[in-house]
């Protein structure tokens, strides 16, 4: 990225996150941890070894505890994955609140985090969990609904940090006309960043654009499915089995020559799974970012009038390691 742009970037989204009031939250009510007491311990590092004890040992409270303490010096790490425990009622009350302003905490703090560092990933996907919280806002809470803002958060961390999530989730929005015209180019632009990194959303999503050719995009069914295959490939059978239908049905819509040059692309496309959620404490195993139930409902696989495939694939990503 330019420097100039990166550092018009980086105001932008620093201005997005320390605006108060204004757009959704008070600056003064910083991250309190009050589910316990913080606890004090003689460094960083050894509470974050007590946290991993809490954690793996089933005492979610002292590892909270461990947690406040590393995070109230400014322990990228612990921050996060109290977020993440706020986030999802681990071992503490549910509040999404809180939870967004540790995230925010990570993100005024760290916007400028050198790329592949040890903290960067951590710090994307803080940015990605923000994106998350603002495109339905947080009910009982400052924080509104603002796409504008959601947009800002993961288009940062896409373009900055490329982080494989945040891409998905700057092409569903252009795809669905979340803050403009759709657009399917800029979408598949997107998408195709993030399926060469493994994310197996971004690959089927961008399967279905090439298979049907949709938006000014032109139908490449060869090489559209062999996204499918390779999403089919990676994605969770159960979970996601959105997925493995919509393959499965594209196999059947194509003749025997299409379905074997698809077999070739995809094992030209296929690699490692790339994990897209960042461990944040050693030893310790982080669930990764969860946007509001609502964005992740999944229907049933419809078919259009013209036998092109419809993607049941919800608007944002859930992402992996759940």
């Amino acid at each position: 990225m330019p420097m100039f742009e990166r550092s018009t970037l980086l105001s932008v989204v620093i201005v997005a996150c320390c605006c108060g009031q204004a757009f959704g939250f008070d600056t003064r009510d910083q991250p309190e941890g009050k589910a316990a007491p913080i606890e004090s311990f003689k460094s960083v590092t050894d509470a974050l070894r007590a946290g991993v004890r809490g954690l793996t040992s089933g005492d979610k409270p002292g590892a909270v505890r461990a947690l406040q303490f590393a995070a109230t010096k400014g322990d990228v790490a612990a921050q996060f994955k109290l977020g993440r425990m706020f986030a999802e009622g681990d071992g503490v009350d549910q509040d999404d609140y809180k939870a967004f302003k540790f995230f925010q905490q990570i993100a005024n703090t760290h916007a400028d985090e050198a790329r592949g560092s040890l903290r960067s990933g951590v710090v994307a996907k803080a940015f990605v969990q923000l994106g998350s919280y603002y495109l339905e806002g947080i009910a009982n809470s400052p924080v509104r609904a603002h796409p504008e803002r959601a947009y800002e958060m993961f288009y940062y961390a896409a373009s900055y940090f490329g982080d494989p999530d945040a891409q998905y989730n700057v092409g569903r929005m252009y795809l669905d006309g979340v803050i403009g015209p759709k657009n399917s180019k800029q979408a598949a632009r997107w998408f195709n960043l993030a399926a060469e990194k493994g994310h197996p959303y971004a690959q089927a999503v961008l399967g279905q654009i090439l298979f049907n050719g949709q938006g000014g995009v032109p139908r490449q069914a060869p090489l559209g499915l062999s996204w499918m295959i390779v999403a089919r490939q990676t994605c969770d059978p159960v979970k996601d089995i959105w997925i493995v239908e919509m393959a499965q049905k594209a196999e059947r819509a194509v003749s025997e020559d299409e379905r074997r040059i698809a077999t070739l692309f995809a094992r030209k496309f296929a690699r490692p799974v790339t994990a897209t959620a960042t461990a944040v404490v050693p030893s310790a195993s982080v669930p990764a970012a969860t946007p509001p139930a609502a964005a992740t409902a999944r229907r049933p696989v419809e078919s259009d009038a013209a036998g092109g495939l419809k993607l049941p694939v919800p608007s944002m990503f859930p992402l992996s390691g759940q």
